[in-house]
């Protein structure tokens, strides 16, 4: 069903495919374009495997020589934790417009979030047993917060406010030192988050894990970060839980020609100013609106200040696809993107056929940028085609289920000839 595929450039595909697929090809050409992306080079892992077991086993010392090392500050035990006054500080300098959206953001956020807490339950069966389960918080978690490219307060909201609301009892937020964004503290206080320490990168997720000097090991880390940070992470699965392995940023537009060409330019950049890893694809059904949107990404890249970067992405991991309508959500389904757009009317009739998508926004006024930030959902999505056993970030990253089960006499005489006879069939004899 594609009539087209034309990537901006795919310099990773093979040169016979770069121009145009076929609609079986698709889905293998871009699964390997994209397993390509997912995984950590190896020096970038074993860089991050060696401070893991450095901080592991030196703890703070090892702390402070990478802040030293690689951040180019001079930390102590006693400086290397955020004060409440610098928190309080850092609020009063963010800006009032900025305060006020950090407030309505944080509002949305933790009600879209409490409506996700389920209930425990229990109940006796036909046998008399006792079961069910119940729901508890989880003890400590530890957010990472980048401070390389930007100052990301809504990173803070989006992993903080869950936890918050989850009941977490201690939230532990690094970033890396330096000058702290003002807004990054007053989001921070807005989250109820009181304890901050200036580190950041592998070394920083090694002390949440295991602990170095006065910052005590957390039991899960969530949150973004570079590549050695996502190195880290998947290392340290198992000794913590975590929350994903995040990958590039990733926006899929299905639009008709119904829309304003520049407006869809502008949501295709919003992904793409990100990172130039990321990757920003629009399918639409019209050839002439698909150059529209090319033409008004090319003149937004003119002016943007992030256009060095979102030029990088588009040009290198960019895609225009032309294909009918009707066949957008197998194409969605195979690429599992992290955001997709449905801009057109009725977008109820495609986007309920998508399986695999991090986040789905409905129609001509619901740009993906409002998901980023105050429309209340999750920003932490699953990337590099995770949405196909993935969710975004949520209350369940911050709750554990237990499960509950009491026998009577006379149930646990129903229930234990059957226990042993499996038991014994496993070649168990002390469970029989």
């Amino acid at each position: 069903g594609i009539l087209a595929c034309i990537p901006v450039s795919l310099p990773h595909l093979d040169p016979l495919r770069r121009f145009s697929f076929t609609a079986p090809d698709f889905p293998a050409a871009f699964k390997a374009f994209l397993d390509e992306r997912r995984g950590s080079p190896a020096d970038v892992d074993a860089a991050a495997a060696q401070v893991l077991e450095a901080v592991k086993t030196r703890g703070i010392d090892a702390l402070l020589d990478y802040s030293r090392k690689f951040d180019k500050v001079e930390l102590t035990a006693e400086t290397i934790r955020v004060t409440a006054e610098e928190i309080e500080q850092g609020a009063a300098e963010t800006p009032a417009d900025v305060r006020a959206a950090i407030a309505f953001a944080a509002a949305r956020i933790r009600a879209y979030h409490s409506r996700q807490r389920p209930g425990d339950q229990a109940w006796t069966d036909e046998a008399g047993v006792e079961l069910g389960w119940r729901w508890t918080p989880l003890e400590a978690v530890g957010v990472y917060v980048p401070g390389g490219r930007a100052a990301y307060p809504s990173t803070v909201l989006m992993n903080a406010v869950p936890a918050q609301v989850a009941g977490v009892d201690r939230i532990a937020m690094v970033t890396p030192p330096g000058k702290l964004q003002p807004a990054v503290l007053a989001a921070a206080k807005e989250a109820g988050v009181t304890e901050i320490w200036r580190v950041g990168g592998a070394q920083a997720v090694a002390a949440l894990a295991y602990g170095a000097g006065p910052i005590q090991p957390v039991d899960k880390i969530v949150g973004p970060g570079n590549a050695y940070v996502t190195a880290a992470k998947r290392r340290l699965y198992g000794v913590v839980g975590i929350d994903a392995l995040a990958g590039p940023s990733e926006i899929v537009v299905v639009a008709d020609n119904k829309n304003n060409p520049d407006w869809i330019a502008a949501d295709l950049l919003s992904q793409a100013e990100h990172d130039p890893a990321a990757q920003s694809i629009l399918i639409t059904d019209d050839e002439a609106f698909a150059a529209a949107v090319q033409a008004a990404v090319a003149e937004r890249l003119k002016t943007l200040s992030t256009g060095e970067d979102a030029a990088a992405s588009w040009r290198d991991h960019g895609a225009v696809i032309i294909a009918p309508l009707d066949e957008s959500p197998a194409l969605v389904d195979a690429i599992a993107p992290e955001h997709v757009e449905f801009a057109m009317e009725n977008p109820e009739a495609l986007s309920d056929r998508v399986r695999h998508a991090g986040a789905i926004f409905l129609g001509r006024v619901t740009p993906e940028a409002i998901g980023d930030y105050v429309a209340g959902s999750n920003h932490v999505l699953p990337t590099s085609r995770a949405a196909r056993f993935q969710s975004g970030l949520s209350i369940y990253d911050f709750i554990k289920r237990t499960s509950i089960v009491k026998c009577a006499a006379a149930s646990f005489g129903i229930l234990g000839p059957h226990t042993a006879a499996l038991a014994e069939a496993e070649g168990l004899p002390a469970h029989a």
